[in-house]
């Protein structure tokens, strides 16, 4: 099925005062929950070409010695747009992480989110993925959102949105997020869909 795509892409950063970091362990850190594909917007061949890019960036990431040592760096792609996340003890570690990933095929664009910080700790990346899983399941629950088609990453506290959406699915979606328990940021990474094309 094909959708009318409004090329224009934007990340919007909505910031939330006042809330409590959220903690549990056993999780892993900077977590994109996948659902099934069934309802996904992406093509079949997209979904495979977004896995194959978080596996070639990885590896390349991996691969360098130096920024594999030093940094701590996650990969979420969502129909060709690259997410980077996580952490580097400076500015040229992370330009570095954009210019190895930048070369892989079928990379549309990077959002370089990495922070300059030390790595954050198990108990941080436990919250994140604690997070992630809650704002999926209230996805869940909520009228006119379908989280199969909403990609989530959280990292400190900081919850990005990827997907193929709607303007009134981006709104409830932030609306969502913005009111789970330990969200402080939510960072909007939307790809916008048109509504008259949905009707089609």
């Amino acid at each position: 099925m094909k959708f009318s795509l409004t090329l224009l892409l934007f990340c919007f950063i909505i910031t939330f005062q006042g809330c409590a970091a959220v903690v549990a362990t056993g999780v892993a850190a900077g977590a994109a929950t996948g659902i099934s594909t069934a309802y996904d917007r992406r093509t079949f061949n997209t979904v495979i070409d977004d896995q194959s890019i978080e596996l070639k960036a990885s590896a390349a990431l991996r691969n360098d010695q130096e920024l594999h040592e030093n940094t701590h760096i996650n990969v979420t792609s969502y129909n060709g747009i690259v997410l980077l996340t996580g952490e580097a003890p400076d500015e040229e570690f992370k330009k570095k992480a954009a210019e190895l990933v930048r070369p892989i095929p079928d990379v549309k664009q990077i959002y370089n989110e990495v922070a300059i910080l030390a790595p954050s700790s198990l108990v941080s990346r436990s919250s994140d993925s604690w997070i992630t899983t809650k704002v999926k399941t209230k996805m869940t629950a909520a009228k006119g959102l379908n989280p199969a088609r909403i990609k989530v990453v959280t990292e400190r506290g900081t919850v990005y949105l990827m997907g193929l959406v709607t303007t009134q699915e981006a709104e409830r979606a932030v609306a969502v997020t913005s009111h789970t328990g330990g969200t402080q940021r939510v960072v909007k990474i939307f790809e916008y869909l048109h509504e008259t094309a949905l009707e089609q």
